[in-house]
Parts: C-alpha cells; sequence; structure tokens
C-alpha cells in the first residue's frame, strides 16, 4: 500500500522502518527542526534524522494544514496515513485524503484508550499504578485522541521499569499493531469501534514541576511516581549524607527503586535512610530501596557504588529540592 507517515519522536521509528520494509512510503511528514544543545543549534527529529538517511521524501512544515502541504499530501496519492507521535493537530481535509477514506487515517497511541488521552500516557499510566497498559490504533478525528478503536495489544507493566523502558518495548511491539491494521483495510475488513468516552482519562503533558515526591505517601505509590517520571522530567532530590550537617548535601535523581517487607521504625521520617549500606528509605507507609541513583554530573550508578563514593552515614536522609 501507499503510506504517507506523520511523525517525528523515537517512538515511531520501528513502525517507520516496517512500513518501508513491507509498504511504499510515499512521504514522511516531520516537525521542523528544533533549537538544541547548549548551542541551541537547528536539530532535526529523529524520525527526519533516519528518513532523511534512507533518501525518503521528507516536509517538515511549520503548520500541517496549510494548503501547500495539503497539496502535497493529496500528490502522494496514499491508500493509508500513519500518525505515530506526530505533534501537531491533523486537520479534516487530510484525514479524508487517503484512497480509503477518512479511517485509513489511522495513529498509533501508547495507551488501552479511551484511558489516557494526551501527550503522557506511559508515564501517567505507571504514576497510577496501572499493571496493563498497550497500544491502540484509533481513526483520527477532530478530538483528542477520541476516534474508533481500530486494533489494541495489551502488555503488563513491571514493577521494575521505567517509564523509558516501556516506551521502548511499546515502540517495539508498534510495527505488528500498525502492519495487522493495514492488512484488515487492504481486505476490506477493517471495522471501528466507538470509544465509551465516559471512561476517558487524560494524560497531560509533563513538566518539570512533575518531578516532586512526597515521602510521606505509601512507598508503593512512590516507586510508581519515580519510575513513571524516569527518565523524565526526573525525580531530582538533595541528598544529605551526614544528617548534621547541610553543607555536604548533594543533588541527586532517584532513578529506580523497589519496595521491600522493612517497616520504618517510629524513629525514621519519610525520606530518612534506614541502612546506608543497601539504600533502604522511610516512606509514610512501609520503606523502598533504592536501586539506581545519578549524582549531578556523574553517570547513573547502583547505589552500592554511591555508597563507596559519598559514604553515607545512618540516618542520612533525602530532601526535595
Amino acid at each position: 500500500m501507499r503510506i504517507v507517515f506523520f511523525g517525528s519522536g523515537e517512538f515511531g521509528l520501528p513502525t517507520l522502518k516496517a512500513l518501508c520494509r513491507d509498504h511504499h512510503v510515499q512521504l514522511v511528514i516531520t516537525q521542523p527542526d528544533r533549537p538544541a544543545g547548549r548551542k541551541r543549534i537547528p536539530t532535526p527529529t529523529p524520525i527526519g534524522v533516519w528518513a532523511a538517511s534512507e533518501n525518503l521524501p521528507i516536509i517538515k512544515p511549520q503548520k500541517v494544514n496549510e494548503g501547500s502541504i495539503l497539496e502535497k499530501i493529496r500528490d502522494a496519492r496514499a491508500d493509508a496515513h500513519i500518525v505515530v507521535a506526530f505533534g501537531q493537530k491533523i486537520g479534516d481535509e487530510i484525514i479524508a485524503a487517503p484512497s480509503h477514506g477518512h479511517i485509513a487515517t489511522m495513529n498509533l497511541h501508547a495507551s488501552l484508550l479511551p484511558k489516557y488521552r494526551g501527550a503522557a500516557p506511559i508515564n501517567w499510566a505507571m504514576i497510577h499504578g496501572e499493571t496493563t497498559t498497550g497500544n491502540t490504533v484509533f481513526s483520527l478525528v477532530d478530538r483528542m485522541d477520541a476516534g474508533d478503536i481500530l486494533a489494541t495489544q495489551e502488555t503488563p507493566i513491571d514493577p521494575n521499569e521505567t517509564a523509558g523502558e516501556l516506551h521502548d518495548r511499546l515502540s517495539i511491539l508498534g510495527p505488528q499493531i500498525i502492519l495487522e491494521t493495514l492488512d484488515d483495510l487492504e481486505q476490506g475488513q477493517l471495522k471501528g469501534q466507538p470509544q465509551d468516552h465516559s471512561l476517558a482519562t487524560i494524560a497531560p503533558k509533563l513538566s518539570k514541576a512533575d518531578g516532586m515526591i512526597d515521602f510521606t505517601q505509601p512507598a508503593l505509590q512512590i516507586r510508581q511516581r519515580i519510575h513513571g517520571l524516569t527518565p523524565w522530567p526526573g525525580v531530582t532530590m538533595q541528598f544529605h549524607p551526614n544528617p548534621h550537617t547541610t553543607q555536604d548535601s548533594i543533588p541527586v535523581k532517584i532513578l529506580r527503586v523497589s519496595n521491600v517487607d522493612t517497616t520504618p521504625q517510629s524513629s525514621h521520617s519519610p525520606g530518612q535512610i534506614i541502612d546506608p549500606t543497601v539504600g533502604i528509605m522511610a516512606c509514610g507507609k512501609g520503606a523502598l530501596q533504592i536501586l539506581e541513583i545519578q549524582p549531578a554530573g556523574k553517570n547513573a550508578m547502583k547505589w552500592s557504588e554511591f555508597a563507596n563514593g559519598y559514604h553515607p552515614t545512618a540516618n542520612a536522609y533525602l530532601k526535595q529540592t
């Protein structure tokens, strides 16, 4: 089939590669190059980088629904449009352009819709303690992530994985469900199932302000939030290796933790390290073991490596910056 692909982020790369292998990608549409890094050098999107390396036709519109862009999309004479983490709202004229009609403009979304509509579905599913998530392919409509469901695939959420790791797993699963949906479309067997909008939840875009942890919460909720915010925006804290002074505090990111059966004694406050040799930390209810931590300006490391380098004492503690 002839495909126009709309995408920007790394999440869509495995799907674009699969489409190039099994179908005919006529055009790739991605976000414009944006300033990045300290020198603010204009940098293409991950989709733009790979598409250019494969000599695929690319356009990078500021506004995808402009008339000149619509004309180029129509000239591609696509059978289907595939949208994955594109970053702009696609209008009705583009939605209706494929030869198979509006149902053939389909979006791959990293949640089990109608749950977690929006920009950060993977993060919020983990923060809210979901045990299962997946990908949904749905037909694009004017309302955000509200189109008819064309296909779903489920996967369990591992309590030990981070949002970044789950992102990569779902990304790798994406091509299978997209290719199967295109097969159904080509055979005339594709039918949409309307979403139950009363069950919809929203997964808004994250900011650095979301990287806050309240250690008075139960350990389970803290673990879910830490993993759901790793690697971005991350949970940044001040670590005080010695409870008797604040002069040697260290900015750190907590990357990975695990629930433990230890019940903190009443003398341990939330955020206080119960056992500095293995990184067990008191919470409002229960305790967590810090498995991976990253001091500012350093690489991520295991707690044992951190303890060997920074020598935390008994009753060392973490405090929100």
